[in-house]
């Protein structure tokens, strides 16, 4: 079949050198290699494709271990989430029609996908997205595991609408035992510290339900909350605490409970989800011996706290609504207050 995955990837490795110069453009041709710094274009000598010969088109990155054919490079350059997303691009690049019989794509909602496309990401250290949470006044260490960064996220409005690439923060969802089951996209501007002019600047991707975004490893206590920003802004003032973004009022209230957790402090946001979130986490508490605690901010939520009265004023705050063994362990500062 003229538009088959294996049949795309044999016709990219016949143009590698093209393929390079379009998708790397910041590298350069050394005898029978094409070296450049990552699949990102980054400038550099730690990548290397393979433009002639049998093994035409393969490309390993020294740097990070990571290899494989044009189509794979196409794919995590470009930041696209699944194989029909992948072969359109090349497609594309080949001036080639669209095949009479699909391809079975890996499902765009499918935790796979989401795992691929965060193995598309960076550090976020010295990019945008760092910037971005900067913004938000987030003072404490960022270089999480579960946060990444990618330079082109692809992004479409509404289901008429063309696609768009942009920058994105992306968040790792995990369960409770670690394990990757989606991610959450937050879009960011490309001339600002700021999210993208989009409709809806976040979008996830994958099994969010009962899962998070987790910052920590937790034991007996935990503390949730929806957004990753609200999380980072505790943390500048908790940083031993473990936390778990949940990424909505819906998902918070599904949170999974499970031992050897003992204590949960939920730092709602101040509206009406915010409340009945932390409601039925209290009842689902109950039911298997965990005590949920809220925690609850002077404005719309932590973040907002922080950048209005700064980490002090935060830091007095959540002392008066932790359990007082928490609070001598997660604000040591605060026990001759």
């Amino acid at each position: 079949m003229s538009g088959s995955a294996a049949d795309l990837s044999y016709r990219l490795a016949q143009h590698a050198e093209a393929v390079c110069r379009a998708y790397l453009c910041h590298g350069r041709r050394e005898g029978n290699w094409w070296t450049v710094g990552d699949v990102f274009n980054t400038p550099g000598r730690s990548l290397y494709v393979r433009l002639h010969g049998e093994r035409a088109g393969h490309w390993t990155d020294s740097a990070t271990g990571e290899y494989g054919d044009l189509l794979d490079l196409i794919a995590l350059n470009r930041g696209l989430d699944g194989l029909r997303d992948t072969l359109a691009e090349a497609r594309s690049f080949l001036s080639l029609s669209r095949p009479v019989f699909a391809v079975l794509p890996v499902p765009s909602c499918s935790s796979e996908a989401a795992r691929r496309l965060f193995r598309a990401g960076r550090s976020i250290l010295g990019t945008p997205a760092e910037a971005y949470l900067r913004a938000r006044g987030l003072l404490g260490p960022l270089d999480w595991s579960c946060l990444r960064f990618h330079p082109s996220v692809w992004y479409r409005g509404h289901a008429s609408a063309s696609r768009q690439s942009w920058p994105a923060l992306l968040a790792a969802v995990t369960d409770e035992r670690g394990v990757m089951t989606g991610i959450q996209r937050t879009y960011l501007d490309r001339l600002r510290a700021e999210k993208a002019p989009l409709d809806d600047p976040r979008r996830s991707l994958g099994n969010l339900l009962g899962n998070g975004v987790r910052f920590g490893v937790a034991t007996e206590v935990l503390a949730a909350w929806e957004g990753i920003e609200t999380v980072l802004a505790l943390k500048s003032v908790l940083p031993d605490l473990p936390m778990v973004a949940a990424l909505s009022a819906n998902h918070l209230a599904a949170l999974t409970l499970a031992p050897p957790l003992v204590r949960l402090y939920v730092a709602r946001d101040n509206d009406s989800a915010g409340y009945r979130a932390v409601e039925r986490l209290r009842e689902r508490g109950q039911t298997v011996g965990i005590a949920v605690h809220p925690l609850v901010p002077w404005a719309e939520d932590f973040n907002a706290d922080l950048l209005r009265f700064g980490p002090v004023a935060l830091r007095g705050r959540l002392a008066d609504q932790l359990v007082s063994a928490d609070a001598v362990r997660f604000l040591p500062h605060q026990q001759s207050a």
